[in-house]
């Protein structure tokens, strides 16, 4: 029978590693194969460069490129699978995935636009809109974490560097604050702060007393165990 770390660990990790395994599996490809697959990136307004919205964040120009995406995107897919319940983070990936590609195919200067940094976006602007939309203790953590270590990413939604596609940048922060709006969470796990006036002992609350076990040591309850808790609730 599996530990709950193993548990905690399967259910937030292995969605952050399979991600970042993609896109150096996509690389490796390329090099392999000794080709180049920017024609294969997002050409906006073109009906051939359409297929980038599919493969765009697959495509990158070189290992610094694919370095500088390969961090923020398993930190915060990590976020997103540890803050959210499984069918919201799938639905956050595959929709942003398209959606933040559509939107640059649809508005962005006509050049070829690849990399994963619209997901970057997409997936940051989602946890900070969301958590701060919920009003939840824990979700509020999760944004301000993306404040606290991407806060900076913001200057690059702005053409501060004509070799940067800082539409698709600021396309995927559109996209993400868009699924933050209409993607939503089971009404039980929508808690709000204000319970705590009217409530002696609130949801929040009750779920970090059962981090620990009878004697007061921090036993983290499963992550499926805290889902099934917000759906109780």
């Amino acid at each position: 029978m599996k530990s709950d770390i193993q548990n905690r660990v399967e259910y937030t990790l292995i969605p952050a590693v399979l991600s970042v395994l993609v896109i150096w599996l996509a690389f490796w490809l390329e090099k392999r194969l000794v080709t180049d697959f920017t024609p294969y990136g997002i050409y906006p307004r073109s009906i051939d460069g359409a297929i980038g919205i599919l493969t765009s964040p697959l495509i990158h120009s070189g290992i610094s490129h694919l370095w500088s995406n390969t961090v923020p995107v398993a930190v915060l897919t990590w976020l997103l699978f540890t803050f959210y319940p499984a069918r919201v983070c799938y639905r956050v990936l595959f929709l942003g995935w398209f959606l933040s590609g559509l939107f640059t195919w649809m508005v962005a200067r006509q050049a070829y636009h690849i990399g994963a940094s619209g997901m970057v976006y997409t997936l940051a602007s989602f946890i900070f809109f969301k958590g701060i939309g919920m009003y939840k203790y824990r979700h509020i953590v999760a944004s301000l974490i993306v404040v606290f270590f991407y806060g900076s990413l913001v200057w690059y939604v702005l053409p501060v560097d004509p070799g940067i596609s800082w539409e698709g940048h600021l396309c995927g922060a559109i996209a993400g604050l868009l699924m933050s709006v209409f993607i939503k969470i089971p009404k039980s796990a929508q808690h709000s702060i204000k319970s705590v006036v009217e409530n002696p002992l609130s949801h929040d609350e009750r779920w970090f007393l059962m981090q620990f076990d009878k004697n007061g040591n921090f036993s983290p309850l499963p992550v499926e165990e805290l889902h099934k808790l917000d759906e109780e609730e």
